[in-house]
């Protein structure tokens, strides 16, 4: 019966999916920004990359700057490399791990069991091991970027932030191009609170696209619009 269940409830929730439109993308998103006047090197800002250094697991470093460019374009960032005013370094890493159908984490394969009963005709006492017919549990993912700003003159770090995401999607690069826009929601005067972001997922091609974009002057028609969570979050455990 429980499997009859179950498997009513991912049916339903996929069709739930395709009726609703586009995948989003939900992040719990914390930032930190300077105050005015130290913050004004953040409108229009010039910036260049500076690469930290490498750490095991890690995205390629140029795809990972690839997804940041295109998302500080969309809020009008440009990079130039010959007369920056800012740095920005970036990170992100996406960890695997396995959950079962409730959404708990799930490592168990093996199960014990002892019980002790009394029927009608006595008592008696039992012992069982068991092993699942089938892997009831399903991989899923934490996703998270960063992303730093430093004034290049007074070495201040003007904007700080994060975007962390957990569920089930495997296409690592549509994701962490999403989380970088959802790190960038309010830029340049985010809120002080941790946040919950949606932002929808264009089609792979045209995700892959809008990375690649080369920057401009302006702030450009966002490819990923992120959308503003009504309440404030409490922090990720980490």
């Amino acid at each position: 019966m429980w499997i009859a269940r179950t498997a009513l409830v991912l049916i339903a929730a996929t069709l739930t999916a395709c009726a609703t439109g586009p995948r989003t993308v939900g992040a719990d998103v914390r930032t930190s920004a300077a105050q005015p006047p130290g913050n004004a090197v953040l409108n229009g800002a010039r910036y260049r990359f500076e690469r930290g250094p490498l750490i095991a697991g890690q995205p390629d470093p140029a795809r990972l700057e690839a997804m940041a460019q295109a998302a500080l374009a969309r809020v009008g960032a440009v990079r130039d490399d010959a007369r920056p005013r800012v740095s920005v370094q970036v990170g992100g890493y996406v960890n695997a791990y396995y959950r079962d159908l409730w959404g708990e984490p799930s490592n168990a394969r093996v199960a014990l069991g002892l019980g002790v009963g009394r029927g009608w005709r006595g008592g008696g006492i039992g012992f069982g091991f068991g092993m699942p017919m089938w892997d009831d549990s399903t991989p899923a993912y934490v996703s998270e970027v960063s992303l730093l700003m430093r004034d290049l003159q007074t070495g201040q770090i003007v904007y700080d932030t994060r975007a962390r995401h957990d569920g089930g999607w495997h296409d690592t690069d549509n994701v962490l191009a999403a989380l970088f826009v959802a790190a960038l929601e309010g830029y340049p005067q985010p809120a002080t609170a941790v946040r919950r972001v949606g932002v929808p997922l264009l089609p792979p091609a045209s995700a892959s696209g809008a990375a690649g974009a080369t920057p401009t002057t302006g702030a450009a028609e966002p490819a990923h619009r992120p959308v503003r969570g009504p309440e404030p979050v409490q922090a990720p455990a980490r």
